[in-house]
């Protein structure tokens, strides 16, 4: 059966689907929904960023103090406060509908970023309005929503995917302004603007001011002049921008003598500029390489529609989005460090830029490397399956429930898709490879990742888990203390188990298990022998499990002993 005969009914519901704004903001709600959820309970702590973001949350909530942001005694100051206020707002909410341990359970601090990841596809589908008829501003959305990078950073709790709608909420403004800078009278779009800039400021500092800034003085440089510029109203804007965040800026500039200023820009920012920080250097190119895997399934269309930009890059829509994309790009190329998500703002306008030349009908689809390009997006999904089932054998772990029911349709769609892509129309062919990014996610975030194949990689729930099963074989303890962790340094093991757990050496650990009674000891193997030799000749401290698995970090291999203290005879 060819694959037309399942994609066509769906162009035709697509094209009822788009009958209103409304009902098109609805179906792409759930659409992201669909592909952003599979994993999004079950996935563990995913160290080392989300579980910091969470634990500084964590003891905000635990210390009523809402303007400094620390994990365990260290001041975390390399990013401002908003982000942490709407984790806060969440878990309060859900620790106040009685959730069971609502402060531990990762997936309620990550449901800011699940609403800021629908939220970013919801304003690439108004912002794609100023360029696009309403059924291609739908697929460029639904497009940038299939995005791998898009659906991991909507299944962490940091601050990317909020970044983003914020960036996509000041871009669709901007885009209005450029393109029909006489039709935009009134506050309503300077608002929308500057309340953007202001909320990324509070979230993640520079990053949503600086990409309309670059595409600004671009696009202000190749038309020699700005004449959008007033209807702005940049002066009165970026006064209330400012007043959504200098009250807080002031607060934690007084609270921390001035440290945050240094951290946030000093060390944290310019030292990304200067050299790759925290082992995240990387050459030129990067983002080039990897942007054929972190925007699958929209890459290789994005690479059928340069030629199209090129040719069109005069054009004001065109050019507005070259604007865009281009200095940002470059420029993150250039700086030393380097991590996927630091180009996500710009996927956006790639995602409209391939649904002009959709609408124009200019993607390179006759010649053979179109073909070719068209090709990868079967062979991604397959590849990810590959890497699933090998991890299965290496492991010696069934997938999940989950792979399997999605397996036969995986496979299906990726065969058909080999076989008739490019004979369709384009559309459709979008349409199957986001139906295969659906039926790909499931495989691997809910099928592996959660499951078997990747049970030695969840060292941190492992160990949480065993914590509690020591604490039932000693019912003279109350509870026991997460006290000390001896070698395995990992911030999801401080969320899971509690904000007082020590990180410290092995000969450091016995001394302060010895201290109290019913006090558990995390104990790498490394550090294990200057732990024994440690303990006192009559310690009450004995060995009760052993946990083995692979840091989810640097990939070694780990073998940590879990002791504990009993109470005295």
């Amino acid at each position: 059966m060819s694959i037309a005969r399942i994609i066509e009914p769906a162009t035709a519901a697509l094209d009822r689907t788009l009958a209103s704004h409304r009902r098109a903001s609805l179906w792409l709600s759930l659409l992201s929904l669909a592909l952003f959820l599979p994993g999004f309970f079950s996935l563990q702590p995913m160290d080392r960023d989300e579980p910091r973001f969470a634990q500084a949350t964590k003891q905000m909530l635990e210390t009523g103090d809402y303007v400094s942001i620390r994990f365990q005694d260290e001041a975390r100051n390399k990013k401002p406060v908003g982000i942490y206020w709407m984790q806060a707002a969440v878990v309060s909410a859900a620790d106040a509908l009685g959730l069971p341990q609502a402060r531990t359970t990762i997936w309620v601090y990550r449901l800011v970023s699940l609403l800021g990841a629908v939220s970013a596809v919801l304003l690439t589908y108004w912002t794609a309005l100023a360029f696009l008829q309403r059924r291609n501003a739908f697929l460029a959305a639904l497009l940038l929503a299939s995005t791998i990078l898009l659906g991991v950073e909507a299944r962490l709790a940091k601050t990317d995917a909020v970044v983003l709608a914020t960036v996509m909420a000041a871009m669709g403004a901007l885009a209005r302004f450029y393109l029909a800078p006489k039709a935009q009278r009134g506050w309503g779009l300077p608002f929308i603007f500057w309340t953007a800039i202001g909320l990324g400021l509070l979230v993640k500092g520079p990053i949503t001011p600086m990409v309309p800034l670059f595409a600004g003085v671009v696009l202000a440089v190749k038309d020699r002049g700005a004449r959008w510029l007033p209807a702005m109203r940049p002066l009165p804007g970026l006064v209330w921008a400012l007043l959504l965040v200098v009250p807080w800026f002031v607060l934690i500039m007084v609270a921390t003598k001035g440290a945050f200023l240094t951290d946030s820009v000093g060390n944290d920012m310019l030292g990304k500029v200067s050299s790759g920080q925290e082992a995240h250097g990387a050459p030129p190119l990067t983002y080039f390489v990897a942007f054929w895997v972190t925007a699958w399934p929209m890459a290789p269309l994005a690479a059928l529609a340069a030629p199209f930009a090129w040719r069109a890059r005069r054009e004001p829509a065109v050019a507005f989005l070259l604007a865009w994309i281009v200095p940002f790009w470059l420029l993150f190329e250039a700086i030393p460090t380097k991590l996927p998500h630091y180009v996500l703002p710009v996927y956006p306008a790639i995602a409209i830029l391939i649904a002009i030349a959709i609408e124009r009908g200019e993607l390179a689809l006759s010649r053979t490397w179109g073909r070719v390009m068209l090709r990868l997006l079967p062979g991604l999904a397959l590849l990810l399956f590959a890497v699933g089932m090998g991890l299965s054998f290496y492991t010696g772990r069934a997938p999940g429930t989950a792979a399997f029911a999605v397996t036969p349709f995986l496979l299906w769609l990726a065969f058909h898709l080999l076989r008739d892509i490019g004979r369709e129309p384009i559309d459709q062919s979008v349409l199957g490879g986001v139906a295969l990014a659906f039926c790909a996610y499931v495989f691997v975030f809910s099928g592996v990742m959660t499951s078997g194949p990747f049970e030695p990689w969840r060292m941190s729930p492992r160990l949480s888990e065993a914590s509690q099963r020591v604490a039932k074989l000693l019912p003279e303890c109350r509870r026991l203390d997460p006290a000390t962790s001896g070698g395995f340094n990992e911030p999801s093991l401080v969320f899971l188990t509690g904000t007082s757990l020590r990180m410290i050496d092995g000969a450091q650990t016995a001394r302060f298990i010895e201290e109290q009674p019913c006090r558990v000891a995390f104990v790498d193997v490394r550090e294990e022998a200057a732990f024994r030799s440690a303990l006192a000749p009559t310690s009450q401290v004995a060995l009760y499990e052993r946990v083995q698995g692979v840091n989810l970090n640097g990939g070694r291999k780990l073998d940590i002993a879990i002791y504990a203290r009993k109470p005295a005879p």
